[in-house]
């Protein structure tokens, strides 16, 4: 903001240049008051030049236009002996200055800037011009000739001194609604963290804003975020209570006009000249009313309507509907609605952070099911070591192994995987465990045993569309002999002085196909060989780049994997160092299992 002060012969003249902004144009008014306050100006007439400059300087800002945003607002002050004239150039549409300025009517919240110009100021007078504006006000000093003329009657004064006790009356009740309102609010918000159900804060809120604006009922509807129909919560009488109003499918903003209040975002005035819809509910429960229905949104989020009215009164001004509140009124009831949308979102938030504990602790008990579920200790047979290894990429996983021993020489491994996660998974795993130990006589036999299962739990898995994947080796070292048998599982892959052989015969997963056949394929069991199963969380995993670890290079790692001197455990840490050094700190995406077996 620049200035220049001129002081000669000629009026003193100061001359501010603030951007248009707000807080430019006020910081200008101030420096013009100051300059006003060193001339000898008083305090009394400083107040009204000051309110009067900050309404012109405002509107030169609020309505400017999107070239002249970045035009400052000139702000010239030239003091006389006798006055001192004010010029505010604004670059905005402009508009044409009307004859005479009357006191608006209470509902508008347009005109008063006018008319409190022109009742501060002794003279106003406004220029259009192309692409530029000049408002020029003048005030004489007190004790000055002042160039407006007397009343041209009696009854002028009388209308004059009429008028300025209605605007004092009219800022003394916008001041006490304002007060009160303040008052309600700072009261609930210290209420939030103890206010109970969120319909009790409702109820509570809205009974005192009915006192604060004079209405005599409400109306608050609510939205779900699945289900699009305004429902409501909270009324003042119970005949109110009225049906949900449907927000989509054949519902139209003509059935009603809370209807239309939520889906447009826009205030709905009903009254003489807005009637209520035949078909909405609030014309049958509240016939003749007039009032005002508020949309309740956050952000980009509808939530709910209010509806305020009472019955019209004789004295009641209707425009289109308006005039049932005053413009302070209508602010309160629209306090009051952003305040309920705060209440309503921090209640939604709450209950989700409670569904979310509730959701954590149950997965948190499904997995401790889960981990119950893996043996604690793998059986070992003679002369080989087995361990196994499983990680979830969530709370719960799909993934599941078992070690069954037999005999002394001779163990039943099974690898397995339910398609999807969570708990659905973790209860089709555990389902899976018990039918592989409830018929002992067929560990030795995995085709009969796959057959038997995939029997069982055809009709649950049919029923959830899900399937799994397993495969079980049975494992007899004295005979020195593997039997396998897949349902559509990764191959089981052995290692030896040959090289890596992988097996896997032909099964269609569990739950695909009721009488699915499983055949198996017996392997010769040779001396320091490697076995391992596995799920296809470990080929699936990613590193930093997206790509993934793959079969091949699982393989590879197999082959590489020391024949001697190397038991399974020592085995199971350095196939996981290799896929977490792989992975580096990408997400896990997939359950990793595995099950390794060295002799």
């Amino acid at each position: 903001m620049s200035g220049v002060i001129v002081a000669s012969s000629r009026p003193v003249t100061l001359r501010l240049d603030p951007a248009c902004d707000l807080t430019e144009v006020r910081a200008a008014v101030r420096t013009t008051r100051d300059f006003l306050s060193q001339q000898g100006w008083d305090d009394p007439e400083l107040g009204g030049i000051e309110l009067a400059l900050v309404e012109a300087c405002n509107n030169a800002v609020k309505y400017a236009t999107t070239g002249g945003r970045l035009q400052p607002v000139t702000l010239e002050t030239d003091l006389e002996p006798a006055r001192v004239e004010f010029r505010v150039r604004d670059h905005t549409p402009g508009f044409t200055w009307p004859a005479e300025v009357d006191l608006p009517v209470v509902e508008s919240e347009r005109g008063r800037g006018l008319y409190l110009i022109t009742s501060l100021m002794d003279y106003v007078s406004y220029f259009r011009g192309a692409g530029e504006n000049i408002l020029v006000m003048r005030k004489s000093r007190p004790g000055a000739l002042r160039e407006v003329p007397p009343p041209a009657s009696t009854e002028e004064w009388t209308r004059k001194l009429a008028e300025g006790e209605e605007v004092i009356t009219e800022m003394l009740e916008e001041l006490s609604s304002c007060y009160e309102s303040l008052a309600a609010i700072f009261r609930y918000s210290n209420e939030q963290s103890r206010a109970g159900s969120l319909k009790d804060f409702a109820t509570r809120l809205f009974n005192d804003l009915l006192q604060i604006v004079s209405a005599e009922w409400y109306v608050l509807r609510l939205t779900a975020r699945l289900d699009p129909q305004l429902a409501v919560l909270a009324a003042s009488d119970p005949a109110l209570e009225l049906p949900p109003l449907a927000l989509e499918g054949p519902a139209k903003p003509a059935d009603s006009l809370e209807v239309e209040a939520a889906l447009t975002r826009q205030s709905v005035w009903f009254g003489v000249g807005n009637r209520l819809r035949p078909d909405g509910p609030l014309l049958h429960a509240r016939p003749g009313a007039v009032g005002i229905i508020h949309p309740i949104f956050t952000g980009t989020e509808m939530m709910g309507t209010l509806a305020l009215g009472r019955r019209p009164r004789a004295t009641t001004v209707h425009v289109r509907g308006e005039g049932v509140f005053t413009a302070a009124q209508t602010n309160v009831v629209s306090t009051f609605c952003d305040f309920m949308a705060v209440q309503i979102a921090n209640t939604r938030f709450q209950e989700e952070q409670v569904k979310r504990r509730l959701v954590v602790r149950d997965l948190e008990i499904a997995r401790r099911i889960q981990r119950s579920l893996l043996p604690v200790v793998v059986p070992q047979v003679p002369g080989y070591s087995l361990a196994a290894f499983y990680r979830s990429a969530l709370e719960v996983g799909g993934d599941f192994y078992d070690a069954i021993k037999v005999d002394e020489n001779s163990v039943l491994l099974a690898i397995a995987d339910v398609m999807g996660k969570g708990v659905p998974a973790a209860l089709f795993a555990a389902i899976l465990r018990s039918l592989l130990r409830a018929t002992p006589e067929l560990t030795c036999q995995p085709s009969a045993l796959m057959t038997r299962v995939n029997r069982l739990l055809y009709a649950e898995l049919s029923e959830v569309d899900m399937f799994i994947t397993a495969l079980l080796v049975f494992i007899d070292v004295r005979a020195r002999k593997i039997v396998v048998a897949s349902a559509g599982h990764c191959p089981l892959a052995l290692a030896d002085a040959r090289g890596v052989r992988t097996f896997s015969p032909e099964g269609m997963p569990l739950g695909i196909v009721e009488d699915g056949v499983y055949p198996e394929e017996t392997v010769d069991l040779p001396k320091g060989c490697r076995l391992l199963l596995f799920t296809d969380g470990l080929t699936e995993g990613f590193n930093p780049r997206r790509e993934q670890f793959g079969h091949e290079r699982l393989m590879e790692w197999l082959a590489r994997a020391p024949a001697s001197h190397a038991s399974a455990g020592q085995l199971k840490d350095d196939l996981i160092r290799e896929l977490d050094q792989y992975r580096g700190n990408t997400a896990l995406n997939d359950d990793q299992t595995f099950l390794i077996m060295s002799g």
